[in-house]
């Protein structure tokens, strides 16, 4: 999807800058601003989505995290 907006928003853009009539080239204009926001906010969903914690952690890691440690890694020393 943000593919798709990314491409339609260069494509506003495009249509802006070939119009002729002042109220086209501000529609169009308008269409690419909204689009390169909404063009923004997406890649920016999809990156902090990916560098998300899972949502639910265990008792375990929970207790881990109430000491203070890092619930994720394992203690390495302990082998």
């Amino acid at each position: 999807m943000r593919w798709l907006l990314l491409v339609l928003t260069v494509f506003a853009f495009v249509l802006c800058f070939t119009r002729h009539s002042g109220g086209a080239w501000g529609f169009w204009m308008l269409v690419g601003l909204i689009g390169t926001f909404a063009t923004t906010l997406a890649f920016v969903q999809v990156r902090i989505a990916g560098n998300a914690r899972a949502d639910s952690l265990s008792e375990y890691d929970l207790k881990r995290l109430r000491e203070g440690k890092d619930p994720l890694n394992q203690d390495r020393t302990a082998r």
